[in-house]
């Protein structure tokens, strides 16, 4: 097992299933009234470059449910990589803390902490990979479907940090993943070939189109995210218009499986990448998603820092 949570592709599969099983018990304990004071006593240092209101939320309140206590970092409390080297703000945290969350801009960023951390450190989003956010929705997935081996997850928009979770995800737990993309926002070929690798042993297939409609075909699940990311809003308006065929609506819901479910890591740019009669309609799951990351994280944390 990895010290450290840094992309889902450096799980093997029994250790991302092992994640899922763990954060399946630990939400049927939270609800039932049963949960354990698991980190009791223990420490969370929460590095933040970017703002979320989901990140920030869910790991406070499971650091809380666990027992433990989270402490919030601001980024001008920090300014990583500018007030101080990265190297000497993980030797530092690591001091005080018994792991670090860090959610950044630079993928390189999270992977120096890492590296200098005497503890373990997860990566809360970072410009190549969400893991946290993948395993929630995976988590997910296996709530409304019973399974993820031999489903089909259609991914339209960008092929960002959130599908490299996803399909790294995907292609190690047997799950079919498509994605369509306008020309130039398609994933490279060097994440195809990481998770190329990793269907070979799962049986996963893998799509990549510019047809939504192709992709959404028998598709069980359907997953969008924003157009433009924090950081990328000087090509915001040029991605809205390339993006727009790709917009999640009624009549592309209606093009995958009768009982598809509909997917968005929030926060949602309604009437842009997805529409209100879709974000609100009997598809939706977008808010057990959001609920979702806390649970899975819980299962990280255990994992990590108990």
């Amino acid at each position: 097992m990895n010290k450290d949570l840094l992309s889902l592709a450096d799980l093997t599969p029994h250790e991302l299933q092992s994640y899922l099983d763990d954060a399946v018990a630990l939400k049927k304990a939270q609800k039932a009234g049963q949960a354990k004071p698991l980190l009791a006593g223990k420490t969370l240092g929460l590095i933040f470059q970017k703002p979320s209101l989901r990140t920030r939320v869910s790991f406070e309140v499971a650091m809380l449910q666990l027992g433990g206590h989270a402490l919030y970092l601001s980024p001008n409390e920090i300014q990583l990589g500018v007030r101080e080297s990265v190297p000497d703000v993980a030797r530092v945290l690591a001091r005080y803390v018994d792991g670090i969350m860090a959610r950044v801009f630079a993928h390189s960023d999270v992977q120096t902490l890492a590296q200098y951390a005497s503890v373990p450190v997860i990566n809360g989003l970072s410009d190549f990979s969400h893991p946290c956010q993948g395993l929630g929705d995976y988590l997910t997935i296996y709530e409304h479907k019973g399974k993820l081996a031999g489903l089909k997850l259609a991914f339209l928009g960008d092929a960002n940090n959130v599908y490299h979770s996803l399909l790294f995800g995907g292609t190690k737990l047997g799950v079919h993943v498509a994605c369509a993309s306008p020309a130039g926002y398609a994933p490279t070929e060097k994440v195809l070939s990481m998770a190329r690798s990793f269907a070979a042993s799962s049986g996963s297939q893998i799509t990549v189109t510019n047809d939504p409609y192709e992709a959404v075909r028998d598709a069980d699940v359907i997953y969008t995210d924003v157009w433009a990311s924090m950081g990328q809003e000087a090509e915001a308006e040029k991605r809205r218009l390339v993006m727009r065929p790709f917009q999640v609506n009624s009549a592309l819901v209606a093009a995958a499986k009768n009982d598809v479910i509909v997917m968005h890591c929030l926060p949602a740019h309604r009437g842009e990448e997805i529409t209100d009669e879709v974000v609100d309609g009997p598809h939706s799951v977008v808010f057990d998603q959001a609920e979702n990351r806390m649970h899975a994280q819980k299962a990280i944390l255990v994992r990590l820092m108990g």
